[in-house]
């Protein structure tokens, strides 16, 4: 008990968390596009590429821009609601999408297999011992929500399901308007009315959902034929309606665009356009009633998929599974604008080169949970497995600054190598602001193979490292510099003597 105390957040808030899962593995290049590096963008994929001049602008930004379709999310952009995050991933990354989705939902390296999700540990330390003793006068409503028919690793704590699932959206108003899907009539027809009838009449939550939902009678207009505008939908309603649930989670997919990914005489359109644009447009109609609604200070949401693409396309018109991939957050309270830089891609990218990654994807969810919903450094520590920095990401008052400590302003940090190309041995050169400094070398697989540098350094400076390659193959490779909040990837290129 004394460590669940020491555990449980610093702060007790209202705030919210909405997950955009894009399953199937989204094409991060074709989303946040690298104006800043377009031709090698554009030589890496020219069947797919999408026009330099019908690419969406950023303000303040010329650097990086958005796909056409995303008209939605480069107005939130524009209108300081949408922050984006460069190229997340992990260490060792994972290309099935069972897999690499359980990763990303439990939080756990890639080599190891973990029970439970980090959204569910993180519910298990404030809410100890749930079910048991659940609902209660302070916990009335459910813990965490997810539209699916199955609730997710996501939500799974160490010993029981945090949260609970909405099999559809139109479960939800079945449910809200005491209405079933007909059964038919037969024996097991019979049966399953029954068992309908008790399930409903055991959910202990059904009536706090009824009462919620009942409490709002008009919304934004969604769009249609959207199926994740549904699904944010009664998000938003049950929200205004004033169930404490702290999370809840939404799916859309598939992303996983093999072939036929865009239109060859049109690269705007096609499949991947599509989707894209569905996503784009019920993020921003969501957001857009939140505030009308008058809870749009409650609420963050954030994209997550289980990998990227890789950087050059096939020769079927689409993308192969890759590494990392960018992700949104959105909503009035996020810190709005681009972290990290575009994405290292190489003059020549062959089919397996993949985008190293800038960020591991648990540096975000520690962000969210140390400043949104002001976790304790203990629990933080204990909800992610590991220490992972936090980063800059949402602008919350009343938990932690987001100036975070070890990386002093105005000190800048840089990153380069010489030789490069290098046959044996190249010169790594970095400075450092202080504080904890990793300096990581992966392969064009975006695989972590070397880590020469993993220390606290006391002081700013500049530092080199000489990096022995010589068991190396020959071939492209990452050189990731992480100090504090910032983190750096550069390319360079082993040939053979």
């Amino acid at each position: 008990m004394l460590m669940q105390a020491l555990a449980l957040p610093q702060t007790e808030t209202d705030h919210v968390l909405v997950l955009v899962q894009l399953t199937g593995g989204n094409d991060g290049l074709n989303t946040v596009i690298p104006l800043a590096d377009y031709s090698n963008y554009f030589n890496a994929r020219t069947n797919i590429a999408i026009s330099e001049s019908k690419v969406l602008r950023l303000n303040g930004n010329s650097a990086t821009g958005l796909h056409p379709a995303m008209t939605g999310m480069q107005q939130l952009y524009n209108n300081g609601k949408l922050a984006i995050v460069q190229s997340v991933g992990y260490p060792t990354p994972n290309f099935s999408h069972f897999r690499a989705t359980d990763i990303w939902m439990s939080a756990s390296d890639s080599n190891t297999v973990v029970n439970s999700g980090w959204a569910g540990r993180y519910l298990d330390q404030v809410y100890p011992g749930y079910p048991t003793g659940y609902p209660s006068s302070t916990a009335p409503d459910p813990l965490a929500i997810q539209i699916g028919s199955v609730t997710s690793l996501t939500f799974q704590g160490p010993g029981a399901s945090m949260g609970m699932s909405i099999s559809d959206p139109n479960s939800f108003y079945n449910l809200i308007n005491g209405v079933q899907d007909p059964a038919p009539a037969t024996p097991m027809g019979k049966e399953l009315t029954y068992i309908r009838t008790v399930a409903q009449q055991t959910n202990q939550y059904t009536q706090r959902i009824k009462d919620a939902a009942a409490k709002v009678t008009q919304q934004a207009t969604y769009p249609t034929n959207n199926s994740l505008a549904d699904q944010l939908k009664i998000v938003a309603r049950l929200i205004k309606g004033g169930l404490k649930t702290k999370m809840y989670l939404v799916s859309y997919g598939s992303f996983d665009t093999h072939s036929l990914q865009a239109v060859s005489a049109d690269t705007t359109t096609g499949v991947h356009a599509t989707l894209l644009k569905n996503v784009s447009d019920a993020i921003k109609t969501f957001t857009d009633d939140l505030q009308t609604l008058g809870v749009g200070d409650r609420v963050v949401g954030m994209t997550f998929s289980e990998f990227g693409r890789r950087i050059k396309s096939n020769a079927s018109g689409g993308t192969d599974h890759g590494a990392a991939a960018p992700l949104f957050l959105f909503g009035n309270k996020v810190a709005a604008g681009i972290t990290g830089n575009n994405a290292a891609i190489p003059t020549t990218a062959s089919v397996n080169d993949n985008i190293p990654f800038q960020y591991d994807f648990r540096s975000v969810y520690a962000s969210v949970l140390q400043s949104w919903f002001c976790v304790s450094s203990t629990a933080l520590q204990m909800t992610l497995l590991k220490n992972f920095q936090s980063l800059p990401l949402i602008n919350a008052s009343g938990c932690v600054a987001t100036n975070l400590p070890g990386t002093p302003a105005g000190v800048d940090v840089s990153l380069s190598a010489y030789p490069n190309p290098f046959v044996d041995t190249t010169t790594i050169k970095y400075h450092s602001r202080g504080a904890h400094t990793v300096l990581q070398v992966m392969d064009g697989s975006g695989r972590v193979v070397a880590t020469p540098v993993d220390k606290t350094i006391t002081a700013p400076g500049t530092f080199t490292h000489r990096f022995h390659a010589a068991p190396l193959p020959a071939g492209l490779y990452y050189i990731r510099l992480q100090n504090g909040v910032h983190q750096e990837v550069i390319c360079v290129l082993k040939v053979r003597g």
